[in-house]
Formats: structure tokens, sequence, C-alpha cells
């Protein structure tokens, strides 16, 4: 098998949870030759999330992505640890399944804090090394709720700090693209994870499979392909796009 990511070094963020989109992208990428930076909440989970991945050197660190000064922090730690980090992978966010009038202001700093203000946060962390070595590849996690206006899972807020995702990866895109830095976003459908395992009954479920011409819910390890292509030099001429990962659910 060709390694895509020989000799790159990735950061995927809340990537601890063992059946979750990081933990998948994060397999994935150490099984094509990255050497891989778990970051989560919990310095113990991130560190047995990375000893449990293929290959070796990978790092487990904590860090809250809404805290600016511990981004900054644990990114001029790594660089020192790790010279050239190649790939950021903003996959940290959290749901909340309220409906429009439930969402009270601690609902809205939650959710928006995690999944926008800190994809900002850590992207502003490493850019000026990104830019330094005039290349990166920064990959963020939107999500379809935010191209369709929710009706998984996930709240009113869920769909537009999803949004926002979209808008800040574009801007991104045009801003650094002159410095050889890509930014792409994904855009997962209805995917089996922790965050909606147990949480929709059967009826729900078969609601949502029924809207999917693939007819089934995708896998973590469906985003991580797509997380992988665009972290690696297959996508060297795509920037500012968001990809559809939903078994056809959203087609225009």
């Amino acid at each position: 098998m060709t390694q895509l990511l020989a000799n790159k070094t990735a950061i995927i963020t809340g990537a601890a949870s063992p059946r979750g989109l990081g933990k998948a992208t994060a397999t994935l990428f150490a099984e094509h030759g990255a050497r891989v930076v778990i970051l989560d909440l919990d310095a113990s989970q991130a560190q047995a999330a990375a000893a449990d991945l293929p290959g070796t050197g990978h790092i487990g660190c904590a860090c809250d992505v809404t805290d600016r000064t511990a981004c900054l922090s644990v990114i001029k730690e790594l660089i020192g640890t790790l010279g050239q980090i190649d790939v950021l992978v903003n996959n940290a966010g959290i749901t909340q399944p309220l409906k429009l009038m439930e969402i009270a202001p601690e609902n809205y700093d939650a959710v928006l804090d995690v999944n926008l203000r800190g994809t900002l946060y850590m992207s502003q962390a490493l850019i000026p090394h990104m830019r330094e070595h005039a290349r990166g590849s920064i990959v963020n996690m939107s999500s379809v709720s935010a191209q369709r206006g929710g009706g998984i899972f996930g709240g009113p807020h869920y769909s537009a700090a999803k949004a926002g995702i979209l808008g800040l990866t574009k801007a991104m895109a045009r801003e650094l693209a002159p410095a050889g830095i890509r930014a792409n976003a994904i855009c997962p459908g209805f995917i089996d994870t922790d965050i909606t395992a147990g949480k929709l009954t059967p009826e729900m479920r078969q609601s949502v499979l029924d809207g999917i011409p693939m007819g089934r819910a995708g896998t973590a390890a469906d985003v991580a392909g797509c997380a992988l292509f665009l972290a690696s030099d297959l996508s060297a001429y795509v920037t500012g796009s968001e990809v559809d990962v939903n078994g056809g659910s959203l087609i225009h």
C-alpha cells in the first residue's frame, strides 16, 4: 500500500473517543505513515488513544480548544518536540438535541465555543508554523446539518456552529492559499458514532435511513477516508471545498 502521509505529522483534535470520527481518522492516518498527535480534554485518554494507534511515535496531549492560550502553548510545545507539523484536523465538537426556543445562553456558548471558536483558535495557533514552511493542510469538520438546517440530531445552534465552520474554512482557504496552505471542510451526514448511539428511537433511525439513497448510515471510516484525501497530496489543488460524506442524502 502506498503510504499517503509518510514522513508527515498530523494533529487531530477531539480524537480520544474510541468510536469517534477523530479516532478513526487518527488510525487511518497512522496506517498511511503519519505520526499522529491526539488532542483531547483528558490527557490520559488522549495518551491511551495515541498508544492504541498502529506504528510508533504517536503522542496524546490534553488541550481545551476553547482556550486560546492552551492552544498556543500545546502547539509551541509540539513544534519544539516534533519539528514540523503538516496537517491539522479540527475535529473537536459537541452537539445538543435542543429545539430553537430551548437554547439557553449556556447551550449556545458551549456548542459554538467547542465547534467554531475551537476550530479558529487551533488553526490560529498552527498557521504561523505552516506559513514558515509554506505548506500545510487544514481539515475542518462541519456537518450536513449546516447545509440542510439540522433535522437529524443536533439543535439549531449546532447547525449554526457547523455553518460557521464552512464560512471560516472558505475564508481561511482564500487567505492562506498564497502561503501554500490548504483548508477544506468535511460535511458528514448520518454517521454511526457514540454521539448518536442510543439517542435515536428505531423509528427515528429508520426515518433518517429512508432519506439516504445508499440506504445505510455512514461509518467513522467513511469520514476518515475523506480526511485522508484532503490531508494528503492527492488533493494538492483542492482548497476551500466542502466535501459531502452522506450517502447521497443531500444531492442538490
